[in-house]
């Protein structure tokens, strides 16, 4: 019978190789050499869990500790640099992938933060940084806006599943459960914001400039 322990690790592990992917096909797109893509890569997939890792104690952090994590985030940066223009073509499937993975980081990040003695408010907030961090490390190294905090509910959708784990351990429900239910809630969000579009409401900028170029005394 797998043990809860090797479950999070195979989650982890899985939502390593997702989100190395990801930041390893950024770093293509940005015409990085082989090592920034590799480093891309390593961040992508690792930042968030040892952020997580920090934050609760678990030092050093597994990322760091366990030779997999690197392993794993090789494979992946190769496997994209030596075959970018497939997995370019495939973009829907790799975001469908990105999707589980970071269903899978959220859930497992929140179960770890619960482990460790956290409060549920903050498992469920480090079960959400687990699942984007990673990725914002890797927009702000290449200079974009973190895209985690502006579009497509991602960091919604992390936190909907890393609460519903917290939620479930509360209640006194088994883990497993509950991380099938906040990974479903996560992958359901992701899969409306990418085939239709689902998004939070933004501020009006083009109210808020008409507004200041309009003359003081102006009328409508």
């Amino acid at each position: 019978m797998i043990t809860l322990e090797a479950l999070l690790r195979a989650l982890d592990l899985g939502g390593t190789f997702v989100f190395a992917i990801s930041g390893a096909v950024a770093a293509v797109n940005r015409r990085a050499d082989l090592f920034g893509i590799l480093v891309l890569a390593f961040v992508a997939g690792n930042f968030g869990g040892i952020s997580r890792d920090l934050v609760i104690g678990a030092v050093p952090p597994a990322a760091m500790s366990d030779w997999r994590y690197l392993l794993v985030s090789i494979v992946a940066g190769l496997t994209t640099f030596f075959l970018y223009a497939g997995i370019e073509r495939l973009r829907i499937p790799v975001l469908i992938f990105d999707a589980v993975g970071l269903a899978f980081f959220a859930v497992a990040g929140a179960q770890k933060a619960i482990q460790f003695g956290m409060s549920p408010v903050m498992s469920a907030l480090l079960g959400m940084l687990t699942g984007i961090g990673g990725g914002m490390v890797r927009d702000v190294l290449l200079n974009d806006i973190p895209q985690v905090l502006r579009s497509d509910l991602y960091a919604v959708a992390a936190l909907a599943a890393s609460c519903s784990v917290v939620i479930g351990h509360t209640l006194g429900f088994p883990y497993e459960a509950s991380a099938l239910v906040g990974g479903a809630l996560c992958l359901f969000l992701r899969f409306m914001a990418i085939g239709y579009g689902w998004r939070l409401p933004v501020a009006n900028l083009s109210a808020h400039k008409r507004t200041r170029a309009r003359k003081p005394g102006e009328g409508r």
